[in-house]
């Protein structure tokens, strides 16, 4: 009878605090990974312009614009000051993104704004906008469909440093920390919590509230010596591999030299063909911070369970 419910917390503890927050980490990579691949993509589009615009049909065609906050009408719509044209677009379920250039710090994300926080950035604002251009009852409009989706991005970086600048951080700084992670961890740790309250005052199942009650705790592990500086190696690893990882999506994108066996990184035939080997020790550096923070974990719980034997709190 035992063995059943340690085997149930094992599964509690594998699936709320492992499976379901590695899937969040699977879709939120995802999520980005196609952020940079349409960003990629739409930079690579024609410039609108006066010359263009004249050029439209109505079957639409997919540019980029750039230009600045001239001024926001009926709280959603934007209209952007270019070189030769100003247009209107309308921000009402678009999602835009706001990239933060804050002094010494390369790191933070894009952010995802409302439409409706767009009228607190200043007039003159830069924006990048790609996506259908048609035209509509004699009026220029940039639409959004489930194929095209509509790109809006915010920045205040020169325009040449955008395309490197944001698709370095178009990813998570920290990828357990997901949108299903709460949500994962908050059930495993109630269901732990009620197998515990099930069998308090039962001697015979001392063992079992005793553990329960340990795996609750699992999440906060990595932050409680000695196996915080497991975590403190870890996260170091895992920071290089993030940078290391950015680096080798420029290369593919074209926007740094590559390292391509037996020629000079600055070789212009080597810009996206990045060097295998490179790649191969950067997903082996990210296997290794994952195996050096679970080894904290697992030493932290080791840890507690010799100083409940030593206590003789729990025996077998």
């Amino acid at each position: 009878m035992r063995e059943a419910f340690l085997l149930l917390i094992a599964v509690i503890v594998v699936v709320f605090y492992g499976i379901i927050p590695i899937v969040g980490i699977m879709i939120t990579r995802y999520k980005w990974m196609q952020f940079r691949k349409r960003f990629n993509f739409l930079r690579h589009c024609k410039l609108l312009d006066y010359r263009q615009y004249r050029k439209l049909e109505n079957n639409g065609e997919v540019f980029r614009f750039t230009g600045g906050i001239e001024s926001i009408t009926d709280g959603r719509i934007l209209w952007v000051k270019g070189e030769d044209m100003t247009i209107p677009v309308s921000l009402e379920k678009i999602k835009c993104f706001l990239l933060p250039i804050e002094e010494n710090d390369e790191t933070e994300a894009p952010l995802q704004i409302h439409w409706n926080q767009v009228s607190a950035l200043p007039e003159g604002a830069k924006v990048f906008i790609g996506g259908l251009v048609k035209i509509q009852k004699n009026s220029l409009n940039f639409c959004t469909t489930k194929e095209e989706p509509l790109m809006i991005i915010f920045y205040n970086c020169p325009d040449d440093d955008l395309p490197v600048s944001l698709i370095s951080r178009a990813r998570s700084r920290n990828d357990y920390w997901n949108n299903l992670t709460p949500i994962s961890l908050v059930t495993g740790a109630l269901a732990l919590i009620f197998i515990a309250s099930s069998f308090l005052g039962r001697p015979a199942f001392h063992l079992i509230v005793i553990i329960a009650i340990i795996a609750v705790f699992i999440p906060i592990l990595p932050a409680v010596p000695p196996g915080f500086l497991f975590t403190i190696l870890g996260r170091r690893i895992a920071w290089n591999v993030r940078k290391q990882k950015a680096k080798l999506e420029l290369m593919r994108f074209g926007l740094l030299p590559g390292n391509k066996p037996g020629n000079t990184p600055s070789a212009a035939e080597n810009y996206g063909r990045p060097n295998p080997r490179y790649a191969i020790k950067t997903y082996i550096a990210e296997f290794f911070s994952w195996l050096i923070l679970l080894s904290g974990v697992l030493l932290n719980m080791i840890f507690i369970l010799i100083i409940l034997f030593q206590f003789e709190i729990i025996s077998f």
